[in-house]
């Protein structure tokens, strides 16, 4: 088992609060504080968990660049004070980055006792199952 250390433990904490806030400001109409705050909060924590270096070098590999700006923007959007706008803008630009990690994501979800059971469910079955395949296999 890898040791865990207190940075990192630290960082989950604060992604944690930072995915919490987000969800927060979503459920309260769109607050732009309470967004402003879950982007702030999350950066830091993927930072804290990572490391600052290999936190850039994610950001900013060239393949990933306009998920970058798309992300980025979005945050810098929410900030300027457009709330909805800012956050559709930074959804797309967290799906352009994140994306090749989704079908691991669902995959593991998928063995959680009471999720995996509601993402078998016949209608979400076949949305998660989009999601769920790897890009470029057909």
């Amino acid at each position: 088992m890898l040791p865990v250390t207190d940075f990192q433990k630290i960082g989950v904490g604060l992604a944690g609060f930072g995915v919490a806030f987000l969800f927060l400001g979503v459920l309260l109409f769109f607050d732009k504080g309470l967004l402003a705050i879950g982007n702030i909060l999350f950066i830091c924590g993927l930072a804290f968990v990572i490391g600052l270096e290999r936190t850039f070098r994610f950001f900013f590999q060239r393949h990933k660049l306009k998920g970058t700006g798309f992300f980025l923007g979005g945050i810098l959007v929410v900030l300027f004070g457009w709330p909805v706008v800012g956050m559709v803008v930074e959804t797309y630009g967290f799906v352009l980055l994140f994306g090749g990690f989704l079908p691991v994501a669902v995959n593991f979800l998928r063995r959680v006792p009471v999720i995996g059971t509601i993402l078998n469910l016949p209608g979400i079955s076949m949305l998660v199952n989009k999601i769920g395949e790897p890009q470029g296999m057909v």
